[in-house]
């Protein structure tokens, strides 16, 4: 399996464990000029629209997955975040950037949800 399919596992884990948590997926793999926000989701209990970046790893070679979510990172995430608000006419709602790492180790997904990256 390559990074790409290995990624896309870990989007599908993360929706499913997003939606056993109440969220609702409002959209995957939004892509604007600049980027892609891979899961967009609401919380009705909090009344917040959530961008979520979501990290994949099989080991920690390279140190945890929240660690690869710079600043050139966070500021695309910012401006897909206001490009999508944009685009559907949103306004006056609260929002929130959240990161899902998610770990796979002896055949299962261990999941970390790290909210308010920002």
């Amino acid at each position: 399996m390559n990074k790409k399919e290995f990624g896309n596992i870990g989007e599908t884990i993360a929706c499913k464990y997003l939606l056993s948590k109440k969220y609702k997926i409002v959209e995957r793999n939004f892509y604007y000029y600049g980027g892609e926000i891979d899961i967009i989701a609401y919380d009705e209990s909090a009344e917040v629209l959530i961008f979520i970046e979501v990290k994949t790893r099989s080991n920690l070679r390279y140190g945890l997955a929240s660690e690869s979510i710079g600043y050139v990172k966070l500021k695309r995430i910012i401006k897909g975040a206001k490009y999508y608000m944009f685009l559907n006419g949103i306004n006056g709602v609260k929002i929130r950037f959240d990161a899902l790492e998610l770990y796979y180790k002896n055949n299962k997904f261990l999941i970390n949800h790290i909210k308010e990256i920002i």
